[in-house]
């Protein structure tokens, strides 16, 4: 999969390394450019992506099943012969010179990740499933002047600049590359590490760790809202430092019980 992920650049880029995508065209074949933001892009791409995917399915005696219902988990299921089920997610942002990629919010930690035997926004249960990638798609935003109030003609798709550009593909498990804080906002979503070469090969905080860690780390993090409204009071761990701390204190009242 990961080989295969790194041939999906081709398929987006133009020999200068813009994306192929220029704007909508309808029936008419007037051409209306696009904006460079993430949620419309994210989208075509996955469009432009799942027949691709279908096919490297059918090449490896897999099925690939598409969700029943809108931001059901996971974007993709590929499911073998046996019966073994593989989850997908696409997840896609962009970078900086920096090589820092904007922060990919890698699912939620509460609902089906918590309640894993149950079907919550997923057509399977979270625990049927073998493993759960994540295929990564990185872009660099262009700096254009587009006038989204301007309609083009087919012929003038050679004037019409592309939004983004440079595309940097990965696939990894997503305890790999999950971070030890929330995604953006209030969400109760998994953040992920940002730094591009650690994406790439898989590096995370909870790389070393284990998937075990990474599931109880999650499975049992609160954020501050909460914490309030489930009656713990405070969260009782933030990050993995303090996550530590919480184990051993944990691990000293044991010992107390123990030796009672």
């Amino acid at each position: 999969m990961a080989k295969e992920a790194s041939g999906y650049k081709s398929l987006l880029e133009t020999g200068s390394n813009d994306w192929i995508v220029k704007g909508f065209i309808d029936v008419d074949k007037n051409v209306y450019s696009i904006t460079n933001d993430t949620k419309v892009v994210s989208k075509i791409i996955e469009i432009i992506l799942i027949p691709q995917l279908d096919a490297f399915a059918k090449r490896n005696n897999l099925t690939l099943e598409l969700p029943s219902a809108q931001n059901y988990y996971p974007d993709l299921t590929f499911k073998d012969s046996n019966g073994n089920l593989f989850a997908v997610d696409f997840k896609s942002s962009y970078y900086n010179d920096d090589l820092k990629a904007n922060s990919l919010t890698l699912g939620s930690y509460w609902g089906y990740f918590r309640n894993r035997d149950t079907k919550k926004k997923t057509d399977h249960p979270y625990r049927d499933y073998k493993c759960h990638l994540v295929l990564g798609m990185l872009y660099r935003q262009n700096v254009t002047n587009s006038d989204e109030k301007n309609v083009y003609s087919v012929d003038e798709l050679g004037t019409i600049k592309s939004v983004i550009k440079q595309f940097i593909f990965f696939v990894q498990p997503k305890w790999k590359i999950a971070s030890d804080r929330p995604g953006s906002g209030n969400t109760r979503n998994i953040g992920s590490i940002t730094d591009i070469d650690k994406l790439i090969s898989g590096e995370g905080p909870f790389a070393k760790l284990g998937e075990d860690v990474f599931d109880d780390y999650w499975t049992n993090f609160f954020n501050a809202a909460d914490a309030r409204l489930t009656g713990i009071g405070t969260p009782h761990y933030r990050d993995l430092a303090s996550y530590k701390e919480y184990l051993d204190k944990q691990q000293e009242l044991r010992k107390k019980i123990n030796r009672s």
